[in-house]
């Protein structure tokens, strides 16, 4: 059940309906597709305890899958796995909004999945504690791999790039038809948070150097200008307020997950809505989110998007 669709999405469809019974033209004013078009919002938040049917009803208020995957496509998926804990510790993200992602990309027709992640912990333990392989063993023509060898790597240019100008990145993503960001919701430690963008540094074989060696923020924000996700699913089925990126800390339970085509606009929700270090912060305060914003890879202001909220 949609509950609400902001006052600009209100205002934008009700006016354009207005004008079009007035002059008895709607048909020769706005196709039924231009209407739609403008219906689908920026951002979905869908509420919930089913984190596989928010899941869905938060890509579907997007368009749903089938508006990214076209049958024949090659579809890698980029999760948080890399920490050997299970799902209740919220430094992975939930398997059920893997899954159900995963899922999604089959019906739509994708002819291979690839769920990646360069892991910090033990690849075994990463995979058996994630429990998203256990949970994705069923989902046709899916694979969930670790991608840590050099040669699963290759050079790519950085055309934007201020901190560097190519890094290694993992050639399945790089060759992908479709890159869709699947991370947690969790605090980082030094990059603040840690969300779609930062989550991209599981498909860079130096994770290393942006740390040491470059400015971080920068570093985030120059990497995605080349790993930019076509699609954001944010799971916020429960968060890690303190303590990430690897945990322990305060999961925080929020039963939602957050769709966007946005990365900059995903990220910032999950911020505007989170509760991190025991205070609330705002968007902006995220460097790399604002830096982001900055460089023109997506919008950092809320109140001018389309954003619709749906209760299951």
């Amino acid at each position: 059940m949609i509950e609400k669709t902001d006052r600009r999405g209100f205002l934008k469809t009700g006016l354009l309906t207005t004008a079009a019974v007035a002059t008895g033209a709607a048909s020769s004013l706005f196709s039924t597709k231009d209407v739609c078009a403008q219906q689908v919002p920026d951002v979905a938040i869908s509420h919930g305890q089913d984190a596989g049917a928010i899941t869905r009803a938060a890509v579907e208020a997007i368009g749903g899958m089938k508006r990214f995957v076209k049958p024949g496509n090659k579809v890698v998926i980029k999760p948080n796995m890399s920490f050997a804990s299970g799902p209740e510790r919220a430094s992975n993200t939930d398997p059920l909004v893997v899954r159900e992602v995963a899922r999604m990309c089959v019906e739509a027709g994708a002819s291979r999945i690839a769920v990646l992640d360069n892991v910090l912990n033990s690849p075994q333990d990463c995979l058996k504690l994630s429990q998203i392989p256990a949970h994705l063993k069923d989902i046709q023509n899916t694979v969930v791999s670790i991608v840590q060898n050099q040669r699963f790597f290759r050079e790519v240019k950085i055309p934007d790039g201020r901190e560097f100008k190519s890094m290694q990145a993992v050639s399945d993503a790089l060759d992908a038809d479709v890159l869709i960001a699947v991370p947690v919701g969790k605090s980082h430690s030094s990059s603040g948070v840690s969300l779609s963008m930062k989550g991209m540094m599981g498909l860079i074989y130096d994770r290393l150097s942006f740390h040491s060696r470059y400015n971080l923020h920068e570093a985030i924000v120059d990497m995605v200008t080349v790993l930019k996700p076509h699609l954001v699913v944010i799971d916020g089925t429960r968060i890690l307020g303190t303590g990430g990126p690897g945990g322990p800390g305060k999961v925080i339970p929020m039963n939602l997950v957050i769709a966007s085509t946005d990365m900059v606009a995903a990220d910032a929700q999950m911020v505007a809505l989170g509760t991190w270090y025991d205070r609330k912060i705002q968007p902006n305060q995220v460097r790399h989110i604002r830096v982001a914003a900055e460089r023109g890879l997506g919008s950092l202001d809320l109140d001018k998007l389309n954003v619709k909220n749906i209760r299951l």
